[in-house]
């Protein structure tokens, strides 16, 4: 599985406004610089998460950007499928869309557990606790172990 770029620069524009959340709205030059993201990139990919309901925006000299709801609400899925789609497909179409036959047969449920695993850990962490620096549990536990880090 691969992040893509839009997601990552989703996840850290959302992070980018839930750490200013209660300082009013915060225009989108403000996260590009801050977040190192490419603003025209930017532009889009907050349009996507607007319409998600995962951001609002304002217009005018006060405008900006600010998120639709809690970020203790908001989990790190919602947002990369607000500018990505399904988190796990297998040649653009989801797992359960996918049929095989003879020896390739048990493709499908591995494809369907990994679906699973993505999908726990990022439906299992919020923008909340990115912001604040408290992964939860099982994702510290994971993080920490030392194959996690290893390129093979």
């Amino acid at each position: 599985m691969r992040i893509s770029a839009r997601a990552d620069y989703a996840v850290r524009a959302v992070l980018e406004l839930a750490v200013r959340q209660g300082g009013g709205p915060v225009k989108a030059e403000t996260i590009a610089t801050e977040q190192d993201i490419p603003h025209k990139f930017l532009e889009g990919i907050l349009g996507d998460l607007r319409r998600a309901g995962v951001v609002d925006s304002r217009r005018g000299g006060g405008g900006g950007y600010r998120l639709a709801r809690e970020a203790s609400a908001i989990t790190v899925a919602d947002v990369i499928r607000a500018v990505d789609g399904p988190i796990v497909s297998v040649r653009g179409e989801r797992p359960t869309g996918l049929a095989y036959t003879g020896s390739a047969q048990p493709l499908l449920p591995l494809w369907i557990a990994l679906r699973a695993n993505v999908r726990r850990i990022l439906e299992g962490v919020t923008v909340a606790d990115i912001a604040t620096g408290v992964l939860p549990e099982p994702v510290r536990r994971l993080a920490a172990e030392p194959e996690a880090w290893e390129n093979p």
